[in-house]
Order: structure tokens, then C-alpha cells, then sequence
């Protein structure tokens, strides 16, 4: 009879002698082989190397977890020492490969990207400060990314924008984002450009701020129309785009409804069951001058460009979803999961109710 180490060991050299099939070797575009090992999973070798700038963000720490499950050696470019530390655990040994970089350091750039299939560009300033204006992150630094990339010789270039990109915006943030586009595919004319609309999550900036701060999103009446999108529905898209040969162009991922503020309040006050804030509409023009003096503090406060985008509506365009294999989920459906932290101790196992809707 045998032991259970040598039954153990027998197991083992099977496993290492098993022979290769044909779906183990994958051909990409510019004629680099990977080959995969081991069994599908978080502890799998796919063969692909992939680059995701602005991974330590809201979006980029899912796409990271996503990849990385998929047996994907990830280049995780940080700034800070503390902010990406939650990534490596999202991987198997050596598969998470933290790299330091500044967004104006082509040569800390070029070394990101120089072993990988795949870059991700997901960097993005939601507003303004002394040493990154919007033309310095969405523009710029957009542009010396994938122009590094086509430099170096990588296959896919996939780059983040926002849905309401525009050149006539009067936001500067949405025409930062389509100038960004641009530059982009002048450099690198086979990227591919995603436009996901607001997203909502754990770490959102959505329904925790509307917790928090209701009478900023009560600008406009709460009438503004937006299409929210579960972060993880486009996580998945974005690393789906990874198994796909070729995707140039522009990919719409709008939520799968369009709502108002105004219910987006009602959801976040049924849920929580807290009482609607009783906080009057500030007229638009208190509200810009209320944020333009908030931006004399060091901390990140609600700035002038972010009261100018609650009244733009969220454009009517068709998503793209079928192209990625993602069907977006409802927001009522995640709603609890992110807000129940907002309950009070009474009310914290309390059923949930949902706001009525008007179609």
C-alpha cells in the first residue's frame, strides 16, 4: 500500500507531465505566442501580462481582482506606497507586480508597459488641484500613455472615458475627456475608448455621497437625468475585452434605466430608512460660489465643474453591452449591499423597501 505523501507525490508528476492541448497556446495580434498552464482559477498561469494604469482607483482595484482570478499577471503602477497594498492579495504569487510611476515620467511609464499584451489606461481627476488639471491627467497624460505604448510595441490599448464626453460641453471634465479620445486615437489609432456612465459601488462617489450630502444632488431640482452603472458590470467588461482579438472604436456602457436624482434620494432614503433631507435647492449660482470658496481647503471638497455637471443629462445613446458579454444589473438590486451601513442600529435587519418609480 502507499502512503499519502507518495500517493501525493504520484499526483504531482502526472500533473506535471500532463500533456498540453491546442487551447493552451493563444496567438496574439502581433504574432506573440502565451501558453497557459494549470487549472482555470486564481492560481492558473494564462500567459498574458497586463498594465492597469490607475488600478488603485474606484474602478481599477475591481478590474485588478477580475484579472488577476483569471490567472493574469498584472502590472499594478502606483504613486503611493499605502494606496496599493490591498492588490496584492489579489493574486497568486508573483502575479501582482506593484511598479512605481508618474504620469509625466516617460521612462517610469515605458517600463510599466513594455512586457505586457494589454494596457488599461483608467487614470481620471474627478477635480482640479494645484499639480493635476484636468488637461494634465485626461489630456496629456492620456495621450503620452498610449503613445509610449505604440512605442513599445503593445497589442491593445484600451482607454477609459466618460459617457457625456463632449467638445462642446460646458463641463470641462467631460471636454477634457473627449479631447483625451482624440489624442488617443491620433497615437494609437486601434484603441479601444470605453464610456461608462456614473458608476455606484462600495467606495462610490453616488449613493454614499447622496447618504451623506443630499443637498448637492437636490441642484436642478433633482430633475437631472443619469443612467448609473454597477461598478463590477463594467469591470467585467473591461476585462472581457482581454479575450477578444480586436475592438477599435467607442463602447457606450450606460446604465440600463435612465433616473432622475430626485429618485436616486427617494432609493437612498427608503433604504436606509432615513428621512428625506429637508434641505432647501440651492439656486446655481450660490452653488458655484459655496464651491469655488470650498476649494481654499487642502482636503477635496465639491468643486465648481462638479455643480455645473448636476445639471447636464446623461446622453441617450444604446450601450454596447452585447459586445462584451455583460448585462447590466439594477441598481435597486445592489442598493442595500452599499447603504445598509447607513441604517441605524434599529432599523439595520429591517426589510427593503423600494421607492415607487415613474416610468
Amino acid at each position: 500500500m502507499f502512503s499519502k505523501s507518495q500517493l501525493l507525490r504520484v499526483q504531482r508528476a502526472v500533473a506535471v507531465q500532463r500533456k498540453r492541448a491546442v487551447h493552451d497556446l493563444a496567438t496574439l495580434p502581433g504574432r506573440k505566442v502565451v501558453v497557459s498552464s494549470g487549472t482555470p482559477g486564481y492560481s492558473a498561469v494564462s500567459g498574458h501580462v497586463v498594465t492597469v494604469f490607475g488600478c488603485t482607483g474606484f474602478l481599477g482595484r475591481y478590474l485588478v481582482s477580475k484579472l488577476a482570478r483569471m490567472g493574469t499577471q498584472v502590472i499594478v503602477p502606483y504613486r503611493e506606497e499605502d494606496e496599493k497594498r490591498h492588490l496584492k492579495p489579489m493574486g497568486d504569487l508573483g502575479q501582482i507586480i506593484p511598479m512605481e510611476w508618474d504620469i509625466r515620467n516617460e521612462a517610469q511609464i515605458a517600463e510599466c508597459l513594455r512586457h505586457s499584451d494589454i494596457v488599461y489606461n483608467l487614470v481620471g481627476r474627478d477635480y482640479e488641484t494645484k499639480n493635476f488639471k484636468y488637461a494634465d491627467v485626461h489630456v496629456a497624460g492620456a495621450e503620452r500613455i498610449a503613445k509610449i505604448a505604440a512605442e513599445t510595441g503593445v497589442q491593445r490599448f484600451v482607454h477609459l472615458s466618460h459617457l457625456n464626453a463632449s467638445a462642446d460641453s460646458t463641463s470641462a471634465f467631460y471636454r477634457t475627456r473627449f479631447e483625451g479620445e482624440e489624442r488617443v486615437k491620433d497615437v494609437f489609432p486601434n484603441a479601444t475608448i470605453v464610456r461608462p456612465a456614473a458608476m455606484y459601488g462600495y467606495e462610490d462617489k453616488l449613493l454614499n455621497n447622496m447618504a451623506i450630502w443630499p443637498i448637492w444632488w437636490k441642484l436642478n431640482f433633482g430633475e437631472t437625468k443619469i443612467r448609473p452603472v454597477h461598478v463590477m458590470d463594467v469591470a467585467q467588461a473591461l476585462a472581457n475585452l482581454m479575450g477578444i482579438a480586436q475592438l477599435p472604436g467607442i463602447l457606450s456602457l450606460p446604465g440600463p434605466r435612465t433616473l432622475t436624482f430626485e429618485y436616486l434620494l427617494d432609493l437612498v432614503s427608503s433604504v436606509t430608512y432615513n428621512p428625506s433631507s429637508r434641505a432647501p435647492v440651492l439656486p446655481k449660482r450660490m452653488a458655484l460660489a459655496v464651491a469655488k470658496a470650498a476649494q481654499a481647503a487642502w482636503w477635496p471638497l465639491i468643486c465648481p465643474d462638479e455643480v455645473e455637471r448636476r445639471y447636464l443629462d446623461d446622453v441617450t445613446i444604446p450601450g454596447d453591452w452585447e459586445a462584451v458579454g455583460v448585462i447590466p444589473d439594477e441598481i435597486e438590486n445592489h442598493a442595500i449591499t452599499y447603504l445598509r451601513r447607513y441604517r441605524s442600529a434599529v432599523n439595520f435587519q429591517r426589510p427593503v423597501v423600494l421607492p415607487s418609480r415613474l416610468s
